[in-house]
C-alpha cells in the first residue's frame, strides 16, 4: 500500500459561487417578468376608468350623430345626402352600443348631454352651410380626433375587458372609413381648410375631456 501527501481537491470560494449560480440561472431565466401596471397613482381606478370610458364613448357617439344629422338637414338633396346617410347610420349603430353599456354597466351619462344635442346638430348644419367640401371636412376632423381617442383607448384596455375593446377597434375602423370617405369628396379642398379642421378638432378633444369627467 502506497501512502501519499495529496490531499483531495475541494472547492474554493469561487467554485462555490460558481455551482450555486449555475443552479439558479435556470430558475431564473423561467421566472415570469413582473409587467408594469397601465395606471399611475393618482389615476383612476381600473373600474373607473372603463366608466369613463363608456360615458365618454357614448357622449361622442351622439354628438357624431347630430353631426350627421345637421348636415342632412342642409344637404339632404344633394348627391353626398346617402353617403352623408350612411355614416350617420353607422355611428347610429356605435351609439346603439354605448348606450346599452351605460345600462349593463351602470354608467352615468354625461350631464353635457343636451349640449352635444345642440351644439353638434349646429356643427353639422353650419358646415353644411358652407358646402359639401366643408361639410366633408368636418367629418375628417372629427373622425381623426375619434381616431386617436380609440387607439388610446384600446392600449389602455390591453387585455383586461375584450368586449369592449372589440367595440371599440371596430368603431375605430369605421371612423376611418368615414375620414377616407371625407377625403375622397375632396374635404381638403375647402377654402381655409387648416383653420376649420385644426378649430373642430380643437373643440372636439375638448368635449372628450369634458365628457369623461362630467
Amino acid at each position: 500500500m502506497t501512502l501519499t501527501n495529496e490531499r483531495p481537491l475541494l472547492a474554493g470560494p469561487t467554485e462555490h459561487k460558481l455551482i450555486a449560480s449555475t443552479a439558479v440561472e435556470p430558475a431564473l431565466a423561467e421566472a415570469p417578468k413582473p409587467t408594469r401596471p397601465r395606471y399611475l397613482p393618482g389615476d383612476p381606478r381600473p373600474d373607473e376608468r372603463v366608466r369613463r370610458m363608456i360615458r365618454v364613448d357614448h357622449a361622442g357617439e351622439y354628438g357624431a350623430k347630430r353631426i350627421y344629422e345637421g348636415q342632412l338637414a342642409v344637404l339632404r338633396h344633394s348627391p353626398v345626402a346617402k353617403t352623408i346617410r350612411h355614416m350617420q347610420e353607422q355611428e347610429q349603430e356605435h351609439l346603439d352600443t354605448f348606450s346599452r353599456l351605460i345600462v349593463e354597466r351602470r354608467v352615468r351619462p354625461t350631464v353635457l348631454h343636451p349640449l352635444w344635442h345642440v351644439a353638434g346638430f349646429a356643427l353639422g348644419a353650419a358646415t353644411a352651410m358652407m358646402g359639401q367640401r366643408a361639410a366633408m371636412a368636418c367629418t375628417v376632423a372629427v373622425e381623426e380626433v375619434i381616431d386617436e381617442h380609440y387607439a388610446e383607448q384600446a392600449e389602455a384596455l390591453g387585455d383586461s375587458e375584450p368586449e369592449l375593446k372589440a367595440h371599440i377597434e371596430k368603431f375605430r375602423a369605421e371612423e376611418l372609413e368615414h375620414r377616407d370617405i371625407g377625403l375622397a369628396h375632396e374635404a381638403e379642398l375647402t377654402p381655409a381648410y387648416q383653420l376649420l379642421t385644426r378649430a373642430i378638432k380643437a373643440g372636439s378633444r375638448a368635449a372628450i375631456w369634458a365628457a369623461q369627467r362630467f
